[in-house]
């Protein structure tokens, strides 16, 4: 049996989300934005909220819950402020899935427990300014002196990097190997000699969020940093590509959020907006435009739900994910538009929320995989060779 309805639980649980995104999010996305900076009581006030242990275990600190919790507090969070979501989702799905998924019990004591119990933040650092969906052109490197490792080189677009405590690093223990087989995954301290946060980069939209460069030089970590302890060596691809698998699918929930978000906004104008002697939304051309956006934004949240229940089981999730993202990140691309469009000059102008929806909608096509690389993905799964 296929139910597309959520039960009473996780109906509670979004419920709970929508009303902390409206009355805590909401009211500070417009200065965010404005200003390029995330709001640090806000993020103080969803660590205590627990928005970043969701789907952990409560062993390690978490919420306890599951990747569909997660999904609709993301969509939720998206609706009003997608620098919000992507704060999270960076923090949740690469960082915290990452070590709670390969890390040692050691390892998730001492790292992941801090960080879904509400006292840290982290971030992901793999991209590279010349290795951005071809992560083999990698060229951060960790030389192992000892009994610890030395990492030296470059990582770009760090999301949440300039707030963050823990950075989970990606460098090549074994340059021969390549990336494939020889790069490797570090847990690193913030505050470690060696490490500079450069200003964030000015960006066309997630504003709000933390992005920036962050550079390693002789960054000295020590051999028990290694995630997934001597049996992680070389394992780094592994991880950041599953880790990415699973980003996609909180990315397709933002891009879901973005949608619905903007045409919520859209809806409220139209219905106050009067031209020609009524109001917009009571033209039949607004009514056909908003009927199909609509529908395409339901279309990529049972998308994204699909394969937020399929991780949840257990079962292969990857190719649900990319579809997901995919599908959501142009729906998101397409009906922010739309919603411009709708609010005609207004639509144009600051004062509006649909500009800002619209500038973040962007880049849900681009990070955790860019849509060409979702149709790699897709297109790989379909025996067409």
């Amino acid at each position: 049996m296929i139910d597309f309805t959520l039960d009473a639980e996780h109906q509670e649980l979004k419920e709970m989300y929508q009303k902390f995104a409206e009355e805590r999010v909401k009211p500070l996305a417009r200065d965010m934005d404005e200003k390029e900076e995330f709001d640090k009581g806000l993020l103080k006030e969803m660590q205590e909220m627990g928005l970043f242990g969701i789907p952990f275990s409560e062993n390690y600190g978490g919420q306890g819950s599951d990747i569909l919790s997660y999904v609709l507090a993301m969509e939720e969070m998206s609706k009003v402020d997608a620098s919000t979501g992507i704060t999270m989702s960076v923090h949740t799905s690469l960082c915290c899935s990452s070590i709670n998924e390969f890390g040692t019990e050691e390892q998730k004591q001492e790292w992941l427990r801090p960080l879904v119990d509400g006292s840290k933040i982290g971030c992901f650092g793999l991209t590279e300014p010349g290795a951005g969906s071809d992560v083999a052109s990698a060229r951060t490197v960790a030389e192992k002196v000892g009994d610890e490792y030395i990492i030296n080189g470059e990582k770009i677009f760090t999301t949440n990097s300039g707030f963050a405590d823990t950075f989970l690093v990606f460098a090549l223990t074994n340059k021969e190997a390549g990336a494939a087989k020889g790069m490797s995954a570090f847990l690193v301290d913030r505050n470690t000699p060696g490490i500079t946060v450069s200003p964030d980069i000015p960006r066309m939209g997630i504003r709000g969020a933390s992005n920036a460069g962050v550079s390693y030089v002789d960054v000295h970590v020590p051999a028990k940093n290694l995630l997934g302890g001597e049996a992680g060596e070389g394992k780094g691809f592994k991880i950041a590509m599953k880790a990415l698998d699973g980003g996609r699918i909180g990315i397709a929930a933002q891009s879901v959020g973005i949608a619905q978000g903007a045409i919520n906004e859209a809806i409220k104008y139209d219905k106050e907006r009067v031209q020609f002697g009524k109001t917009i939304a009571s033209f039949q051309n607004t009514q056909f435009k908003l009927a199909e956006m609509q529908t395409k934004i339901d279309a990529a949240r049972l998308m994204t739900w699909r394969a937020a229940v399929a991780k949840d089981k257990g079962e292969a999730y990857n190719v649900y994910a990319a579809m997901a993202k995919l599908m959501a990140s142009e729906v998101a691309n397409e009906v922010t538009r739309g919603c411009v469009q709708l609010l005609g000059g207004y639509g144009y102008a600051r004062e509006y929320t649909v500009e800002r929806y619209m500038r973040d909608a962007k880049i849900t096509e681009i990070y955790e995989g860019t849509s060409e690389v979702m149709k790699m993905v897709i297109s790989g799964s379909m025996n067409l060779k």
